[in-house]
């Protein structure tokens, strides 16, 4: 493999490599599942899969941190 061979390897998640997708997984600390659905939804550049999953999962936490003060509000429990 040349050298432009291996950056454009290193440049893309290739979701039919699976050494590559392990790669992708542990450097991402994602499941393949959500590799395979940020590819789906932003193509396979890493930059953007990364992007879009610090989106996702900024957006899950606010949904948790608003329905846990909500959960609170609703709550007779003493603090």
């Amino acid at each position: 493999m040349d050298d432009q061979a291996k950056d454009t390897h290193l440049d893309r998640i290739d979701l039919n490599d699976r050494a590559a997708c392990e790669r992708w997984v542990k450097k991402l600390n994602i499941t393949h599942e959500q590799m395979r659905e940020a590819v789906q939804a932003v193509g396979d550049n890493p930059s953007d899969v990364e992007a879009h999953l610090k989106g996702v999962r900024s957006t899950s936490n606010d949904e948790r941190v608003e329905r846990a003060l909500k959960d609170d509000a609703g709550s007779d429990k003493p603090r």
